[in-house]
């Protein structure tokens, strides 16, 4: 067995926990034929860490309680040598000890919410944990579409109008809010701000419609966005790899649903929703001209820089079939089923893509850990604690 471990990241507390852990049984899946060891770490929808053999098989979440407790509670934490160690907090038996596991890297495989939104990213740097995928600064942005598109505004990047406002807000002016609604002219789209995978996104014709579709999507964000309607509608997705410095686009895609706007149901439960995002009906490579598959290929790569966004990205865009308009819709940082298919098309299978998820990983830890990460001074010499306590009593 390899003495390099893995670490794969998955569950958190989101809406899209389920999601999650059918991307991350994919990724586990992948790497078993490979020279790595796969340590699962499993957040639970409380946000209780586990860890154990169990959790490496998906007909063992059937019974979740079950599964809690042949699981092992864990944590982050560094050995004798300042090595950081994936650490058992519990002895399963009386004469046990708690494993440690040094890890290589981590793979984030979580969708949504806390762990896709840089939370667990900056848990990692915190640790100096090399770990696959975007940093705090594009996952915590790339979830946010407001600001996503706001960053993507402000470098001449097509995105459709819209606004954004919260709960509160809404509680005490909803005509206001209407106005502003009605001024996108309908339909328009409602959307929590944080969440991904088509959770609590409507879209509304009217008024009454609308007023319905925000106290729904009031119930998964405090933070929403209504967005024009781009119709008649295409969407087109496209993966990159790479880093902001080093980076190849896959190629693009049309996924296909029962409605015009992509639902959780269309993306996530076809063919029983075993394969996750790789169940979703999809043309591949998709039946677009080439000059638009060129256009939309160059500007997920411009968005990917901008976003300094690493590992793999999926980028979304809206496309107006009429006028053939293009806009940027959403990046995902952590894309369902990290987006394989598209790369499969591209010439790349599963376990090749996790393989050079770790390695970007472990280059660009390596190059960190390259920089000067402290200053050679002391300011907590005598002479510096002395003027400290100078500056408080200047105060008395």
């Amino acid at each position: 067995m390899s003495s390099k471990n893995i670490a794969v990241a998955f569950g958190g507390i989101s809406p899209e926990h389920e999601v999650s852990v059918l991307s991350a049984m994919q990724v586990i899946a992948s790497l078993k034929e490979s020279s790595f060891n796969l340590i699962p770490l499993y957040i639970t929808k409380s946000g209780r860490w586990l860890t154990g053999t169990p959790l490496l098989e998906l007909e063992n979440y059937q019974d979740l309680d079950q599964l809690r407790k042949q699981a092992t509670d864990c944590t982050f934490s560094h050995n004798d040598i300042g090595k950081p160690i994936l650490l058992e907090t519990e002895k399963k038996s009386f004469f046990g000890s708690r494993e440690e596991y040094p890890i290589y890297a981590v793979i984030p495989a979580f969708h949504g919410s806390e762990g896709e939104n840089g939370s667990f990213q900056g848990t990692c740097e915190t640790y100096n944990i090399p770990y696959a995928g975007s940093g705090v600064f594009a996952s915590s942005i790339g979830m946010d579409k407001v600001k996503a598109k706001e960053l993507c505004r402000s470098q001449n990047l097509p995105v459709v109008d819209e606004f954004d406002f919260f709960e509160k807000e809404w509680e005490n002016d909803q005509q206001t809010i209407l106005h502003y609604a009605e001024k996108l002219e309908y339909p328009v789209i409602v959307k929590p701000t944080t969440l991904g995978s088509s959770i609590g996104v409507t879209k509304a014709e009217d008024e009454q419609a609308l007023i319905e579709a925000i106290e729904t999507a009031f119930r998964y964000d405090n933070n929403l966005m209504i967005e024009k309607a781009v119709t008649p509608l295409m969407e087109i997705n496209c993966s990159v790899l790479g880093t902001p410095e080093e980076l190849q686009t896959s190629v693009c895609e049309r996924p296909l649903g029962q409605e015009e706007t992509l639902s959780f149901e269309d993306k996530y439960q076809a063919e029983g929703g075993q394969k996750g995002m790789a169940s979703a009906d999809r043309v591949i490579p998709a039946d677009i001209p080439d000059a638009m598959t060129e256009k939309i290929q160059s500007l997920s790569e411009q968005i990917f820089k901008t976003f300094r966004a690493s590992g793999i990205a999926r980028l979304d865009f809206l496309i107006n079939e009429d006028t053939e308009e293009i806009f940027f819709n959403e990046i995902n940082t952590i894309p369902g089923s990290f987006s394989f298919y598209l790369w499969e098309e591209s010439g790349m299978n599963m376990k090749e893509l996790m393989l050079r998820l770790i390695d970007i990983a472990i280059i660009q830890h390596q190059q960190k850990m390259g920089r000067v990460r402290s200053y050679d001074t002391n300011l907590l010499d005598e002479k510096a604690i002395k003027g400290i306590k100078g500056l408080k009593g200047s105060n008395d």
